[in-house]
């Protein structure tokens, strides 16, 4: 019989009795936990959970880092019935504070001694917590303890009571809150059910290929359900959970760990590549020819590289010398063991994909939503399209409305949005479908294309519709651009607030005899000349209403921390359009618009 909860997952999961389930830093080097000793743990945390008062049905916040800490803490509270909310861990304390309040959480695990005290300045809005446990620190006094001591001093729940416990969860009952990124207000608590959860890993894992020979890198926060999930599938198939000490890190931990799988959102793999050009463009002309060169041989080999194939003839024998002298190269920064990844969370450009693929290295783009437990389509080896975000997995129903919203059925929707049924009532109409907000097409083949996002759409002064996301996709492309944002909305033409990649025009720069002062080097007309040419290059591709007229570079990159980007990196428009308004309206005010 397939499982039906996540606690059957976990016991299911176990089975696998691996010496190294996860993998973790510790004091400089990667050390193996085993599903033993980590059963032990999970079963300290549910006896402290019980000794705490929890009871079916309660909520637990946990605002963490990635690491073992994460899964212990996660699946001790779903084994005791009780209900987990992530808080991403860079949201500030009186972001968390909002979501502890709003779940109505009693216990709260957090990591750190300055996202402790961040909830402590919050105290009067989190009435009903009444235990902290703190991760890496130590803290002892009436309502707060340290996980180490728990893990220390506390009994673990016995073998049977504890597998009762968790055998006593139902397919209906609520595993999970996750909140919403927030782009627009308040984020919302998603509702998510034991069946939602464990449906969506069970067909998602069809379509990934996950063995228990596998070690997956885990570096996306596990706050992010994506990455959740996908930790979900590694634990229930037996493969090895390595964690990454941080996201800068990751290319050092690859090289350490040397995983067979990750998933990640686009703005990582654009990093890559961005890096791989930049290398590229300061090297000998002879080292650029030989890239430029092995390129073009790889996206030429692209039919077949699709299909795990080797192309033939002489096609095939430039591949082999293409793979030799280049690609082989950048899947060594990977670990050497790379098998494929998995994007989502936000298109990935095209070029992009094509450029991996190119070089041998499978990236199958995906779609979904916190809302659908997440995943709705996949790209996999079996069915593969380089543009879309794959085709529905088992049990996921896709439409598209009307006006191009893409409409889902299946037993991954959300049972709800917490304590708001006005929003719930939006989301999921009465015949059952819920509405994405996202605008798509479906091709013949079941592939699903992502236009944008149906909030984000420009309309311009002259009325006609604008997708931003395709065109920052393609503006991205360009080694000297690390994030931009197209503007647009009841304008007559588009313009772009523009972040610059500093390396790489660092490094231009110093070959033209620029100045190296940030500003000075942002206001030079050569520099307004280099960005004209970028622009232009995209702009030949495009319609002459999306084509983008104007720009500003910014001197500061849009981050998690100033607000402008969401915790999973997508640009936060409304805060960025509101921040900048000055330098929009000046971009207009120098066009006569």
């Amino acid at each position: 019989m397939p499982i039906t909860t996540l606690t059957e997952m976990f016991l299911e999961g176990l089975k696998h009795d691996k010496p190294d389930c996860f993998l973790s830093k510790v004091d400089g080097d990667y050390v193996p936990l085993s599903s033993r000793d980590f059963y032990d743990g999970v079963r300290r945390i549910a006896a402290a959970l019980t000794a705490f008062g929890v009871e079916r049905g309660d909520r637990l916040a946990l605002m963490a880092e990635n690491g073992t800490h994460w899964p212990t803490v996660d699946y001790a509270t779903l084994c005791v019935g009780a209900i987990v909310v992530p808080i991403y861990p860079t949201l500030t304390p009186d972001q968390a504070a909002y979501v502890a309040n709003d779940c109505g959480a009693e216990i709260v695990f957090v990591q750190g001694a300055e996202r402790y005290q961040g909830f402590l300045d919050e105290r009067a809005d989190i009435p009903r917590v009444r235990q902290f446990v703190v991760i890496d620190d130590d803290h002892d006094s009436s309502d707060t303890v340290s996980f180490a001591k728990l893990l220390t001093d506390t009994e673990p729940m016995s073998e049977e009571a504890f597998e009762a416990s968790a055998r006593r969860s139902k397919p209906e009952e609520l595993a999970t809150f996750i909140y919403t990124s927030g782009t627009t207000g308040n984020p919302k608590g998603v509702m998510l059910s034991h069946r939602n959860l464990t449906t969506n890993l069970l067909s998602a894992s069809k379509a990934i290929e996950i063995e228990a020979s596998h070690t997956g890198l885990s570096f996306l926060p596990l706050s992010h359900s994506f990455e959740r999930l996908v930790d979900y599938i590694y634990f229930y198939k037996g493969a090895t959970i390595a964690y990454a000490e941080s996201v800068q890190s990751v290319a050092q931990n690859m090289l350490e760990v040397r995983p067979h799988f990750f998933v990640s959102v686009p703005r990582v793999y654009e990093k890559v590549i961005n890096k791989v050009r930049e290398n590229v463009a300061t090297a000998p002309a002879l080292r650029r020819k030989i890239f430029a060169w092995a390129e073009k041989v790889g996206r030429a080999s692209l039919p077949w590289r699709l299909k795990r194939e080797w192309p033939p003839g002489w096609l095939g024998l430039k591949l082999k010398i293409a793979d030799k002298l280049v690609f082989s190269k950048i899947r060594e920064r990977l670990g050497g063991r790379f098998e494929s990844a998995t994007s989502g969370g936000a298109p990935l450009a095209r070029d992009i994909a094509e450029f991996f693929w190119a070089a041998g290295i499978e990236i199958y783009e995906g779609y979904g939503l916190s809302e659908t437990s997440p995943v709705l389509t996949v790209n996999s080896p079996l069915k593969v399209k380089l543009g879309t975000v794959g085709t529905a997995i088992e049990g996921v129903t896709l439409e598209i409305a009307e006006d191009g919203e893409i409409l889902a059925k299946g037993p991954n929707v959300l049972q709800g949005y917490h304590n708001l049924p006005e929003e719930t009532a939006k989301a999921i109409d009465v015949d059952g479908w819920f509405h994405t907000g996202d605008i798509g097409e479906i091709d013949d083949e079941g592939f699903l294309k992502i236009t944008d996002r149906k909030k984000e759409i420009i309309v311009n002064a002259y009325g006609k519709n604008v997708a931003p996301a395709p065109i920052e996709n393609q503006l991205k492309v360009s080694r000297f651009i690390e994030q931009v944002v197209v503007i647009g909305d009841r304008r007559k033409f588009l313009s772009a607030l523009v972040v610059p990649d500093f390396e790489a025009l660092g490094n231009w720069a110093a070959v033209t005899g620029l100045p190296d002062d940030r500003a000075a080097l942002l206001a030079d007309p050569r520099t307004r000349s280099l960005y004209e040419a970028e622009i232009e290059k995209v702009n030949q591709d495009l319609a002459k209403y999306e084509m983008v007229r104007a720009f500003e570079l910014l001197p500061s990159e849009f981050t998690i921390e100033t607000g402008e980007l969401t915790p999973t990196q997508k640009v936060k428009r409304r805060i960025i359009t509101t921040k900048y308004a000055e330098v929009i309206d000046s971009i207009y005010e120098r066009a006569g618009d």
